[in-house]
């Protein structure tokens, strides 16, 4: 069993901005590399009071932060990779007010990382999918109690496709029409691939275009039936609306396309949950 990377494990890894700093630069760059202007194998001097490193022979400089979500920020990196890490380590999300209170910035900017963390994990997007595939709508939000799913008014519409076994990616879509949800199927979701679905009229193409489409009729009560169901990608959602009400208890339509990135981020590295501080740092490279 792997071991958990704790809080301790971080603080004696990153213990201040510099630590964080040579960790980005061995990531991106090497402290021992081919210098970009003189061509020489050279090793990267430290220049202090900046974010940069110099060639040994001819002082050209290299800044590390420059392409990834510290750019332009003055804000400590410290303070950057232990939001990263919050994030890594929580199964709920993490709220801008945590980061607030735990890194001790302002509101404005604990949001501001929060935001950037999101769209990186966005970023680490998984591959197409295949295999057996279930995709289904959800609407998150809304302002018309009692009336649920496609009935609600004021809701925003979630287009998520999960594949058995394996990853699951989720968009934020305008509405639930056949021509806005096949490019998105035939952009995420491998040709040929077995799709299980409910008999929503959007989906209704699928088999036309390629796909091996079985579905569901909800509305007759059918949930399951020889094994077509949509019961994984339905658990998704129920995960995804009790974390964004107990962490964040209102998330805007605006943003929400960044939360949702960041839960089915959390979702394809469930496996690895130990790991996944690494992960993220690794994939800054």
């Amino acid at each position: 069993m792997a071991k958990t990377y704790t809080v301790f494990d971080f603080n004696r890894d990153y213990p201040n901005s510099d630590a964080c700093l040579d960790k980005l630069m061995d990531l991106r760059i090497g402290v021992r590399s081919t210098c970009g202007r003189c061509e020489r194998e050279t090793r990267f001097h430290r220049i202090r009071k900046r974010r940069s490193y110099c060639c040994q022979w001819c002082g050209y400089q290299v800044f590390p932060c420059v392409g990834t979500i510290f750019e332009g920020s003055r804000t400590p990196l410290v303070k950057w990779f232990y939001a990263i890490y919050l994030f890594a380590s929580s199964r709920h999300g993490v709220p801008a007010k945590e980061l607030e209170r735990q890194l001790g910035v302002t509101y404005k900017c604990a949001w501001r990382m929060a935001h950037k963390i999101r769209e990186f994990m966005a970023e680490m997007d998984a591959g197409m999918l295949f295999g057996e595939v279930e995709i289904d709508e959800s609407y998150i939000g809304g302002h018309r109690p009692g009336t649920p799913g496609r009935g609600a008014g004021g809701k925003t519409i979630v287009l998520g496709m999960k594949q058995r076994g394996g990853s699951m990616k989720a968009f934020v879509i305008p509405d639930a029409k056949a021509a806005t949800i096949q490019p998105l199927i035939d952009q995420h979701v491998a040709y040929g691939t077995t799709v299980h679905t409910d008999e929503w009229w959007g989906y209704r193409l699928l088999t036309w275009r390629g796909f091996d489409h079985r579905k569901v009729r909800h509305g007759k009560g059918e949930y399951a039936r020889d094994g077509i169901h949509t019961n994984s990608i339905e658990n998704f959602w129920a995960r995804l609306k009790l974390s964004i009400r107990g962490s964040h208890i209102h998330v805007s339509r605006k943003w929400l396309h960044n939360y949702i990135a960041e839960f089915a981020f959390r979702y394809n590295h469930r496996d690895v949950a130990d790991q996944m501080f690494a992960r993220m740092l690794g994939a800054m490279a």
